[in-house]
């Protein structure tokens, strides 16, 4: 059966599957923008996750070797809270030697003092230095 609607157009009548399928539009559009708004948020908590990153860098004097270098390393990695950071993909000389640096995100103040004080050991390493990502850049 078809019906005249205004402006001479003839249409027929929805049927019931027609009229579901517009009826879960809405709903369609609403779970989307809730994927996006989602997606959206937790993006948002990975970037605050990284920006609240923190190392303390190691300085060494100008003439230490990247033998001493990774020897310390790996003499104070077992301070609880705050393991070694992976060293740079390529293993040059200057990349091993600003590139010992300890994770120190989740280190309590104690985890601070006794990493601070097993570099202290070692006659190579001037300082240290804490840094974070927040920091980067600017």
């Amino acid at each position: 059966m078809r019906a005249e609607w205004p402006g001479g157009r003839s249409q027929q009548p929805e049927t019931g599957r027609q009229r579901r399928g517009s009826a879960r539009r809405p709903v369609i559009a609403a779970a989307a923008a809730g994927a996006i708004t989602l997606i959206g948020i937790s993006g948002c908590a990975q970037m605050t996750a990284a920006m609240d990153k923190q190392w303390m860098t190691v300085q060494f004097s100008p003439n230490t070797s990247v033998a001493t270098a990774l020897h310390v390393r790996a003499a104070c990695s077992h301070i609880q809270n705050t393991p070694p950071m992976a060293l740079p993909a390529q293993h040059s000389e200057i990349n091993t030697m600003y590139g010992v640096r300890y994770d120190t995100t989740n280190s309590s103040p104690a985890n601070l003092a006794q990493l601070q004080t097993c570099l202290q050991k070692f006659k190579s390493v001037q300082g240290v230095n804490p840094d974070s990502a927040a920091n980067e850049g600017s």
